[in-house]
């Protein structure tokens, strides 16, 4: 994780204040540790910022996530709709469990799983960022909504009146 430092003189001259506040706002922040340091008129107090994911406050970019990414532009139309189905499955996951999505796969994940046309769980393990807890937890639902989604757009897709239930559902 990436420090940044900052010295505030204490006679509150200078444009250190705004800088810290601006380093602040700026970046996702593991921890503040602030210590004033007594040196008569040159006294001054003394940062150190830890931020999360490499994402230092002076840049303004994503940080360590990069730029965001619109997947219904990346994505062909077809692949989209797969990725909703998929993000749709993990926001009733993450409800119920009350975690984040982004804890169960991110949408680069999903888009992965999507576009590599991923059908088993060791294809879904080389996504990067998916590992064996998730594998574990997570795998079986995703992998039986892709399938059912594969399914869904075969030729049996062309018949409406074949009564298949190809909605992907929640692991209990």
């Amino acid at each position: 994780m990436p420090f940044e430092f900052i010295q505030i003189p204490a006679n509150g001259q200078g444009s250190a204040k705004e800088e810290l506040n601006k380093l602040l706002r700026g970046g996702r922040i593991a921890s503040v540790r602030k210590e004033f340091v007594s040196n008569g008129e040159d006294s001054f107090w003394a940062f150190c910022i830890e931020f999360l994911d490499g994402a230092l406050g002076m840049d303004k970019g994503r940080g360590a996530s990069g730029p965001k990414v619109d997947y219904k532009e990346v994505l062909n139309v077809e692949d989209f709709a797969v990725f909703a189905r998929l993000r749709d499955l993990r926001k009733a996951i993450s409800e119920k469990e009350a975690i984040p999505a982004y804890s169960i796969f991110t949408n680069e994940q999903l888009a992965a799983m999507v576009t590599g046309k991923v059908d088993t769980l060791t294809a879904m393990s080389a996504i990067p960022g998916v590992g064996a807890a998730r594998i574990d937890k997570y795998g079986a639902a995703f992998l039986a909504a892709l399938k059912n989604v594969a399914r869904a757009s075969g030729p049996e897709s062309e018949n409406p009146g074949s009564g298949r239930d190809t909605r992907a559902t929640m692991p209990s």
